[in-house]
């Protein structure tokens, strides 16, 4: 069974964007993945289809309907279905390369989309929405989130992206950042490609990338490796 994606959003015309292009696009021609969309104001039941009102309590902006998303999400993901419901927020966990893993390896998901100031909180708690966040900033809407979040999990699915062992060295799959990266030519503007790399001795070579990625990780990401040290 292929991965399927389900995206609950006001702008289904967004997709699939970038997912429909180079090795992604290829992913679901060749039947990896699949992705459907669905138009949230087809659940609203007045003639203006909408789907947000103001805040209780008073405060700026909209807010998303319970009844409307609920109405949404029980179609598009029955109780049986076993895809985890999510929804991009900025108040969610952090995005992780291990969760990314998880939902690479389960049925698909089912993603919604947030706009405006949120989403009711009575939804996300009687649908158990999973919320995720891609990072301490905030964006209009949840759909460049939903991408990021697809095109992290399906580059990892069988026959996207190609060998199995092209993912092993990556940054964030062994809890450390990548080490650089050089090709031809030889020398650039003066700068020439490190003679470790050229050497011909493997081992040499993996103990400079090693240490590569353990400094860069010092350097720029030091919460990573805190975590890094603090394993047994």
């Amino acid at each position: 069974m292929s991965f399927r994606a389900s995206v609950i959003t006001l702008f289904p015309d967004l997709f699939p964007g970038p997912l429909g292009a180079s090795v992604i696009g290829r992913g679901i021609e060749n039947g990896a993945w699949s992705l459907d969309t669905h138009f949230l104001r087809n659940y609203a039941a007045d003639k203006h289809r909408t789907v947000d009102d103001t805040p209780s309590g008073g405060g700026a902006g909209m807010v998303l309907r319970a009844d409307i998303l609920g109405a949404a999400l029980d179609d598009v993901a029955p109780s049986e279905d076993p895809r985890p419901k999510i929804l991009m927020s900025p108040r969610g966990k952090p995005l992780t390369q291990k969760r990314v893993r998880e939902l690479a390896a389960g049925p698909g998901a089912v993603i919604v989309c947030g706009r405006f100031e949120g989403v009711d909180q009575r939804v996300i708690e009687a649908r158990e929405l999973e919320e995720i966040s891609i990072g301490d900033y905030v964006l209009a809407g949840g759909e460049v989130a939903a991408m990021v979040l697809l095109e992290a999990v399906v580059r990892l699915l069988p026959g996207v992206l190609g060998a199995a062992e092209s993912h092993a060295d990556e940054s964030f799959e062994n809890g450390l950042l990548e080490y650089p990266q050089y090709t031809r030519p030889q020398v650039f503007e003066g700068r020439e490609i490190p003679a470790v790399l050229t050497s011909g001795d493997h081992g040499r070579i993996e103990k400079w990338r090693r240490e590569q990625s353990e400094a860069l990780t010092r350097e720029r990401r030091p919460d990573l490796w805190a975590r890094m040290v603090e394993k047994p």
